[in-house]
């Protein structure tokens, strides 16, 4: 169990206790029942908690209405936390100079992909989201780097970040997913010398200012996003979380309704 879960199970259960027990109360008065026990007129505990654990088993279903509700209520709240962040960072997001974007540039829809390169569901997604600018013609897709896996995804971001200055930031990208090995500093290294990239040139851009700032800035779009997880695709203030099996069908659908409504928020 997460710390998201255990909250919200904490949540349930509270819920839960409170709105159960006003209406037991409730039916204790209609009803009569249950009057042993009553203390200057009012139910005692002993007889409140007997009567509600009584309900909950003859009405389990009562939990699973709530949760649902609450995953709902959770749901909605995070979606318009998202809209909100998006909009307010919509520069940084979409159009950041420290981010490499594929497709056309000119691109009259953006997809932005936040992803780890140690991530096996970044991996998987790569090809669906390569086959969008194959396909799209007026597609922009922005990467952004998001090293959660530790410091070897750490290096292979840099890695990535310091390829776009010698023009092969997506030959790069494409190698640290599909060659063989663990992402880190030495696959960054010979994936570098088999693409011809100058290599000191690139370690050194790897340690430079400008390589930690394009990284702190993808850190903390994503806390603001409230990102769980890699990958997350925005598609204009759309969202796709992880790599769902349809992920290609889903960014074709989702840039056709952006292409055509519009975004609700600044994107």
């Amino acid at each position: 169990m997460n710390l998201k879960t255990g909250l919200a199970t904490a949540l349930v259960a509270a819920v839960v206790a409170a709105i159960v027990s006003a209406a037991t109360v409730l039916t204790v008065w209609r009803d009569g029942v249950a009057t042993t026990g009553l203390q200057d007129g009012a139910p005692g505990k002993a007889v409140i908690e007997e009567v509600v654990e009584e309900y909950l088993k003859k009405n389990p279903e009562i939990l699973v209405a709530m949760t649902t509700e609450l995953d709902r209520r959770q749901q909605e709240e995070q979606e318009q936390q998202q809209a909100k962040a998006i909009s307010e960072n919509a520069d940084a997001l979409f159009r950041s100079e420290n981010s490499f974007a594929a497709g056309n540039p000119d691109g009259d829809v953006t997809v932005v992909e936040f992803f780890d390169y140690n991530c096996g569901y970044c991996r998987r997604a790569m090809p669906d989201v390569l086959k969008l600018t194959e396909t799209d013609e007026n597609v922009r897709v922005v990467f952004k780097e998001l090293p959660i896996f530790g410091e070897d995804s750490e290096a292979a971001a840099k890695g990535a970040i310091a390829a776009k200055k010698q023009g092969k930031y997506l030959e790069m990208h494409q190698k640290l997913f599909t060659a063989s090995g663990k992402a880190n500093k030495e696959k960054v290294l010979r994936v570098a010398n088999e693409l011809g990239l100058n290599v000191p040139q690139l370690e050194e851009d790897m340690e430079s200012k400008e390589t930690a700032a394009a990284l702190a800035e993808t850190f903390e779009l994503a806390q603001k996003l409230g990102l769980q997880g890699t990958p997350l695709y925005l598609i204009g203030d759309r969202t796709i979380p992880g790599a769902p099996d349809d992920l290609y069908d889903q960014l074709v659908e989702n840039v056709a309704t952006i292409r055509k409504e519009g975004c609700k928020v600044s994107c």
